[in-house]
């Protein structure tokens, strides 16, 4: 998958978008199919950065899907304590940008809203929730050589805290007195580090608006002039408020000049010196107050070949049109191509672009935080609606879940009970289920169907044709036959019944598929910055050694399925060679199992938990290992030992737990926790398809 980049600023003003332009010139040039996004904009309809990247290159995608949301639409919701919300929102708009572009670059936030003090912190969330690695952007002016180091530390220091994923970082407007000895410091971190840090000159012609941004600002109507007028660059502002001789002695290059339009003196002098090789020459001339020069004034402009300097008017007058000037911001746009070959030059000239862009040099597994997970679950489950039933009718969070999946079209979905009590409960929840069928199993028209089919499976361990009639009453065994007939594709149970209850129907007449040896469970344990599979914390209590090779092979596959690179640590409480005794023989002995009926996979025991996860400890412990330090996919011993980890995991790191989701099962069936939430069950429902959706594959005619 290709590796999305997230340019953010750490400080206001740090040019980012300069870094965005020179990235996007770069990747255009290699053929690269690119997208642009931006979690947040100040409005529906104008946007610096999305305006200048879609004009110059002509960018394919509907720019409405180029942004999250707007600033007030983000403000409304942080305010109300929905801040998930407001995250899911972009992830949405981002996945459906994702989806039409081989790449994706972002660009954070601007440090002009009213959250600024934690909108840093907010571009990394959004970075890890999006799966892009993240280019902080220093803004170095006014800082000495020791400040810049400390900020850069400092940055990275940050980041890391919150897990993000570092893939360069740039310093901006770095002074031109102490540029030279900081490039050489990077020049030599940069050696030594894959995260590179480079470092960008200050430029005035970047750092300064353009006669055109001003004008354009205020609203600025053209007297004299013509368009390419607009790009002429401003080093600052001047009032014109003093008499022509001492305002003569004030001037500077590139002046802008602010001054009542009925200054004839000001205006005709200034024409003057534009001419004479005695003076600075000024950028232009903005007049204030809606005034006109006197008729005879403009005559003689008129009769000029060509004007020297352009001239402006505003409404304004000069106080509030000084004050309007001094708030305007140097930015880069399409339309004036000496500020883009400007900034290209300094990308280019400073910044490996190629080092930075190579997805070959990415190392690390993209990162998946627990909402973009549920973000992928979702957009699988939709590719290919399934039906799942929900045998708990009788549970609110069961309808409320169901509402949910409804709205957003993830399945069709049966909810068992009784359709009276269930549909009287709806209304006094608010909640609209319209759309899903309600079936009661005690009166089914299809009662008699499936009690005849279970005394067909079970008459051979004594069950008679009434006891099968009866159990067939069980919402468990009601909602199991309508996947064993076809009626349903999955179902999902657990939140008011035990986990026995839940699958020993599934055991009894669903049974296990083809090659699998049991039926085991996993947890995809969401942590804050990946997703981790857990098994068997559920169901077997002891397995054997070709019990557990088992559940490793079942659990690499479930992890595979849910786009879990998986990499498969056989836990125990000793590492490699080091340990003996029973339980560490019988790991040792999977180990060797699953290698022998998977020798592609990375898979790897005994290992001890901390080995598996911290690569300093897998450094000592297990340094040649493949999966030591960076495991994906972790199988316990015994359900004590998985059953109990999980939890500890759970509760120690406000990890998500999602399952136990069961695997080996001819089709799918998953279980509940009984403290689940809403979350929980519409993200179980999202995997129960997934596993629907692969079964119709494995067995189209199904």
């Amino acid at each position: 998958m290709s590796q999305n980049l997230y340019i953010a600023s750490t400080h206001p003003r740090s040019g980012k978008s300069v870094i965005i332009l020179g990235l996007m010139e770069w990747l255009t040039q290699q053929k690269q199919h690119i997208g642009l996004f931006r979690p947040i904009v100040q409005s529906h309809d104008v946007d610096p950065v999305i305006d200048l990247i879609y004009q110059r290159y002509n960018l394919e995608p509907s720019r409405e899907l180029s942004y999250g949301c707007t600033l007030d639409e983000a403000r409304d919701l942080i305010a109300n304590d929905r801040i998930n919300e407001l995250l899911k929102l972009i992830i949405g708009k981002f996945k459906d940008l994702e989806e039409q572009c081989g790449r994706v670059l972002c660009v954070g936030t601007d440090f002009g809203y009213s959250m600024s003090a934690m909108e840093f912190d907010f571009n990394a969330d959004v970075a890890n929730n999006l799966g892009c690695q993240i280019i902080p952007v220093i803004n170095a002016r006014g800082l000495d050589l020791a400040s810049t180091q400390d900020a850069i530390y400092s940055t990275h220091t940050s980041l890391k805290e919150r897990r993000c994923e570092i893939r360069a970082t740039i310093i901006n407007r770095a002074h031109k007195n102490s540029f030279q000895s900081l490039k050489n410091k990077l020049e030599q971190w940069n050696q030594d580090h894959s995260n590179p840090v480079y470092a960008l000159p200050d430029d005035s012609v970047l750092d300064k608006p353009a006669v055109g941004d001003i004008t354009q600002a205020l609203g600025a109507y053209q007297l004299l002039g013509c368009p390419e007028d607009l790009l002429r660059a401003t080093t600052g502002y001047k009032i014109a408020a003093m008499e022509l001789p001492h305002y003569l002695d004030h001037l500077e290059d590139a002046n802008l000049i602010v001054t009542p339009g009925d200054r004839s003196d000001i205006i005709l002098g200034s024409i003057s010196a534009h001419h004479a090789s005695t003076y600075p020459q000024i950028s232009c001339l903005l007049l204030s107050g809606g005034l006109e020069p006197a008729p005879q004034v403009r005559q003689l402009l008129s009769g000029l070949a060509e004007s020297p300097i352009p001239v402006f008017s505003v409404e304004t007058d000069t106080f509030d049109t000084a004050m309007a000037v001094s708030q305007v911001k140097a930015r880069l746009s399409a339309d004036n191509p000496r500020k883009i070959a400007v900034a290209l030059e300094l990308m280019e000239t400073h910044v490996d672009l190629a080092r930075i862009t190579d997805e070959g040099a990415v190392g690390k597994p993209r990162r998946v935080t627990p909402l973009i997970f549920e973000y992928e679950l979702i957009r699988r489950a939709k590719t290919l609606r399934q039906h799942i039933v929900l045998p708990e009718g009788s549970d609110d969070r069961i309808l409320r879940a169901a509402e949910i999946l409804l709205l957003r079209d993830v399945v069709d979905l049966t909810i068992l009970g009784n359709p009276v009590k269930i549909t009287s409960r709806a209304r006094a929840l608010g909640i609209k289920l319209e759309r899903a069928s309600i079936v009661d199993p005690m009166d089914s028209e299809w009662r008699q169907e499936f009690a005849d089919s279970y005394f067909s499976l079970r008459q051979h361990k004594g069950i008679s044709e009434q006891m099968a009639m009866d159990t067939i009453g069980d919402v468990s065994y009601f909602g199991t036959m309508m996947v064993l007939q076809g009626y349903a594709d999955g179902m999902v149970s657990g939140a008011i019944h035990t986990t026995q209850h839940t699958i020993r129907p599934s055991f009894e007449v669903i049974k296990t598929r083809p090659g699998a040896k049991l039926v085991s469970s996993v947890f995809l344990m969401c942590m804050p910055d990946r997703v981790l599979v857990y098994g068997d914390c559920a169901v077997n209590p002891n397995p054997d050694a070709d019990e557990l090779a088992d559940i490793a092979l079942a659990s690499a596959e479930t992890a595979c399925s849910f786009g879990i690179t998986p990499r498969v640590a056989m836990l125990s409480y000793s590492t490699g060679d080091s340990g003996k005794g029973s339980e560490v023989e019988k790991v040792r002995q999977a180990t060797l199992i699953a290698r022998g009926r998977a020798p592609d996979l990375k898979l790897d025991g005994p290992i001890q938990y901390d080995a598996a996860i911290d690569p300093e400890v897998a450094a000592s412990k297990l340094p040649d290992s493949e999966v030591a330090g960076q495991a994906t996919v972790f199988i316990f011993p015994d359900l004590n030992t998985g059953n109990n980890t999980y939890k500890a995991v759970q509760r120690s790191t406000g990890a998500v737990a999602i399952g136990p989701v069961l695997q080996g099962l001819n089709r799918p069936v998953n279980d509940l926790s009984r403290g689940c939430s809403v979350t929980d069950i519409v993200n179980t429902v999202a995997i129960t398809a997934i596993q629907a959706q692969q079964v119709k594959v494995i067995e189209p005619d199904h």
